[in-house]
């Protein structure tokens, strides 16, 4: 499986924020922004963003005279025992922060050995999940989930993704036609997120923006009750802008 798509910028936010990470551990009696921009050759306002999100996802610690320090979240994934436990709990808990500041139920979604996989979620009660009425697996030709996963495989992946799985018409709005939905992927710009208008379920939309680097395919998608249709555009905006905290989750 060969792939298509180009680093996000989300992508270049966790790559930058993994080089202060690796500046502070390095400096186990703590560093200060002044030695981490001349180690790392951020400017000001670039790493102020940056270390906000590291001390918010609990990557670091400031101490009381100003210096960094690593902080518990990395000191959890840190351990190889209980890793896997770790990093989905890291990741709940970005999740939950990112279903909260966009006002959307959010997913991450893979491309695992030839289908989509839904592997986590946040929603809540002023923020439902979609009801998955059809498989994520058997849909992706209707889903903005599915469509930015198959939007970052070659033409050959996509074409054979769309050979197992029949594009069943699911609402009045689902594209069927595999020419199409190809002609459409092609089109689709990475750093543009891709829209499911009432494509999978009447009643909802959704969003999904690339979370993906290096050979593995992913997406951090949201979605929203039609009623607040309104606000996707927005919010697939603020999604793929605070995107970074999850890339550097799954990079650590």
């Amino acid at each position: 499986m060969a792939l298509t798509h180009e680093p996000t910028a989300p992508y270049h936010s966790a790559q930058d924020a993994l080089r202060v990470l690796e500046t502070v551990a390095r400096h186990t009696s703590g560093v200060t922004d002044t030695e981490i921009a001349r180690h790392t050759g951020l400017g000001a306002e670039r790493l102020t963003g940056l270390l906000r999100m590291l001390r918010r996802e609990g990557y670091v610690e400031q101490v009381t005279d100003g210096a960094y320090v690593t902080g518990p979240a990395l000191a959890r994934l840190g351990s190889a025992q209980n890793r896997e436990e770790a990093l989905r709990e890291q990741l709940q808990r970005t999740l939950d922060r990112l279903r909260d500041s966009v006002g959307a139920a959010v997913y991450i979604s893979r491309y695992v050995d030839g289908e989509v996989k839904v592997t986590q979620y946040a929603d809540g009660p002023a923020t439902p999940a979609v009801n998955e009425w059809v498989d994520f697996r058997y849909s992706a030709h209707a889903t903005a989930v599915g469509k930015s996963l198959l939007g970052q495989l070659d033409h050959t992946s996509r074409r054979e993704h769309l050979s197992r799985h029949k594009m069943a018409r699911l609402t009045s709005r689902t594209i069927t036609s595999d020419k199409l939905l190809l002609s459409r992927l092609e089109a689709q710009p990475p750093t543009v997120p891709v829209l499911d208008l009432q494509e999978y379920a009447v009643g909802t939309v959704c969003a999904a923006v690339p979370i993906t680097a290096g050979s593995s395919v992913g997406c951090l998608a949201l979605s929203l009750p039609v009623e607040r249709a309104h606000r996707l555009r927005e919010a697939a905006d603020a999604l793929n802008r605070n995107a970074a905290p999850v890339l550097l989750s799954l990079a650590i």
